[in-house]
């Protein structure tokens, strides 16, 4: 491997995930080559990341104060960007290429079948989905062994995880150096099997599934569960979280991994995201979605969420702040246990990815541990008989409790 400053990064596709890449590489000290079929979409990028390395400049010389101007350090890291026009210009001479193009199969394998015939057998070719199958899209190279994941989180510049996919023909070589070239770079990279979700978009998929379940039942308002979840030290509410991602996008991460595990029940999208979605409330980037926004901040619940909930004879309870984040504490850690038994990563590894991808206070076998596992049995138990998919435990957590007693 080359020198930083010698050594080459390409990435394909220049819109959020990509320019974020772009600068956590530029940052790394590598020299960074960027391509994007869509025009204007590489100078769109380049202004983005000129801008979030004269920040991170910034916030480095107030934490540690360095010589230089922030604005002249970003400029001098800056300069090893480069703009190429064609996928087979971007990746001459890369090390690593790493697509971060929409999340359509079809679309990546024909990236991939060009970067396969463009680069030299050693070059590693990856890719940043976050819920496609690396062993599919790998399956239009030549040369699959050298096809790995990289799925870095939004903003890529912050969250210190990767996780490491390596698929079913992927090079152990290949996913090594990988994993060597993002710690670099200042990542923490957390291996994972190819299965869908990987680690944390599969086990934090009840933290939006769960709350949408309890809002559609009436067990509580959008803002008593977000409180609720603060309260048990996650940094946002579920809905806010949405609001955030786009509730776009977080339905169709709910679709795509619903569809992949072949429909089961925990992981059916809800209803009342289908509904927002086609009536247009996104979230923050428009203006309206579970809350209204004004320059970005809250004002407070979308009017078809304002008011609250009042008890329905014969219906569902509703709940306290308390009770509902130990309900989805609970599905999140019954979710790691199948993970762990799907052999998607170690129990460590789950633990500190949904840390430091989903920001989550503790890992879910932590929590489980403090807890007590024969306890998180029991309380699983005297919930399945509402949601049978989502609570019935895990057999890893059973054979534990079973072992423990």
């Amino acid at each position: 491997m080359d020198e930083p400053s010698r050594a080459l990064v390409a990435v394909v596709g220049a819109g959020t995930m990509g320019a974020g890449i772009a600068q956590v590489a530029l940052e790394g000290g590598w020299r960074v080559a960027l391509f994007d079929s869509q025009p204007g979409a590489t100078d769109r990028a380049r202004d983005r990341i000129r801008q979030g390395l004269v920040r991170r400049a910034e916030k480095a010389g107030a934490s540690h104060p360095a010589p230089g101007d922030p604005s002249s350090i970003a400029a001098g890291q800056l300069a090893r960007l480069t703009v190429a026009r064609t996928v087979v210009d971007v990746a001459e001479g890369a090390q690593l290429v790493i697509e971060a193009a929409l999340e359509d199969l079809e679309l990546k394998r024909r990236l991939f079948q060009e970067l396969d015939d463009a680069t030299p057998a050693d070059t590693i070719l990856a890719t940043n989905t976050s819920a496609l199958s690396v062993t599919k899209i790998a399956e239009s190279a030549a040369r699959p062994e050298r096809v790995i994941g990289l799925h870095f989180f939004n903003p890529a510049p912050v969250l210190p995880l990767v996780e490491v996919v390596a698929g079913q023909r992927t090079a152990q070589w290949a996913a090594e150096q990988g994993a060597r070239i993002v710690e670099g770079w200042g990542k923490i990279a957390i291996r994972s099997t190819d299965s869908p979700g990987f680690i944390v978009n599969r086990v934090n998929r009840p933290f939006t599934l769960e709350p949408l379940r309890l809002l559609r039942a009436g067990s509580g308002t959008i803002e008593t569960i977000d409180r609720g979840l603060v309260d048990a030290g996650f940094p946002m509410g579920p809905f806010a979280l949405m609001d955030l991602i786009g509730i776009d996008i977080n339905l169709a991460a709910a679709r795509g991994l619903f569809e992949a595990f072949g429909r089961p029940p925990r992981f059916r999208p809800s209803p009342i995201q289908e509904e927002l979605v086609a009536a247009g409330r996104l979230g923050r980037k428009v203006g309206e979605g579970f809350y209204r926004y004004v320059d970005g901040r809250s004002t407070g619940p979308a009017a078809r969420f304002a008011g609250a909930i009042r008890a329905r004879p014969g219906g569902p309870p509703v709940l306290d702040g308390a009770t509902i984040a130990e309900r989805v504490i609970l599905a999140i850690v019954n979710e790691a246990f199948r993970a762990l038994g799907d052999r998607v990563a170690t129990e460590a590894d789950i633990d500190r990815a949904m840390q430091l991808g989903a920001n989550h206070p503790f890992g879910p076998f932590a929590w489980a541990r403090r807890t007590g596992v024969h306890e998180v049995v029991v309380m699983l138990d005297a919930l399945s008989d509402e949601d049978a998919d989502t609570f019935r435990p895990a057999l890893p957590l059973l054979r534990e409790a079973r072992a423990s007693m």
